[in-house]
């Protein structure tokens, strides 16, 4: 950091295996992802090229290597993962992958319906050849999950080898484990957090408040993810007690 100051929580250090920051990339330019990283590579873990853009984003080699040489882990959104599977293109999804040097997949099923054992298989499949973040939760404001059943989907991929589970919300953070305002639905998360470790579950917060919700639940090194780019400074400012929604939240506890 730039200068002392006494009472900082103590977050985990690079390369984390918790307290991550998940940045979303939905269209940045070559030029513009370099000074993202001028900026913030000290602190996010890693990038998530959004929803299906990679299928249309130019140079998406120098792009994904950029980031890669700044160690930065890059996967490709799970609608990409998706799109081909609706396809009957799986084969094809796990080529795509090795010859970008992807060592990240997102498994979800938020646009499309695959039987849970079926996703579950994919998760074992690709957890031989990188690290699998499967995404739990509907695109489908109306598709209302009960909390047992998040808690028995996420458990079995788990299970089935997955590193992390993604609490889903959308890039706009209004489905899923949030409702259409954005307000957290409290009594789901806190429900699911009785019966799966915290460590494992990246919660996907791009609204301030959403993000205050977790800090102040779990703490400095709870795992947030669909950060807009622009906000992970301002994220990593509030995970440690300095900006004014967290000021007091660390005083004496450091």
């Amino acid at each position: 950091m730039n200068f002392n100051l006494t009472q900082i929580p103590d977050r985990t250090k690079k390369p984390r295996n918790h307290g991550l920051t998940m940045v979303m990339d939905k269209g940045l330019s070559l030029e513009e992802a370099k000074n993202f990283l001028s900026v913030a590579s000290p602190h996010f873990d890693i990038l998530k090229l959004g929803f299906g853009t990679s299928f249309v984003t130019p140079n998406l080699r120098q792009k994904i290597e950029l980031y890669q040489s700044a160690n930065i882990p890059v996967y490709f959104g799970g609608t990409l993962f998706e799109a081909f599977l609706i396809r009957n293109q799986f084969d094809e999804f796990v080529s795509v992958i090795k010859d970008y040097g992807i060592k990240h997949i997102e498994v979800s099923d938020g646009s499309i319906t695959i039987p849970h054992a079926e996703k579950c298989g994919y998760i074992e499949k690709l957890s031989k050849i990188a690290v699998v973040l499967s995404e739990v939760g509907s695109k489908d404001a109306e598709h209302i999950i009960p909390p047992y059943k998040w808690i028995e989907l996420m458990n079995a991929e788990l299970g089935a080898g997955a590193t992390y589970v993604i609490a889903e919300a959308r890039e706009s953070g209004n489905v899923g484990i949030y409702r259409g305002s954005g307000e957290v639905r409290e009594g789901l998360v806190q429900e699911i957090l009785t019966k799966v470790p915290s460590e494992k579950i990246i919660w996907e917060a791009p609204q301030k408040a959403q993000q205050l919700y977790f800090l102040e639940l779990i703490g400095c090194n709870v795992n947030l993810g669909n950060l807009a780019p622009h906000e992970v400074i301002s994220l990593e400012a509030m995970r440690i007690g300095l900006r004014g929604d967290t000021f007091h939240l660390f005083l004496d506890k450091a």
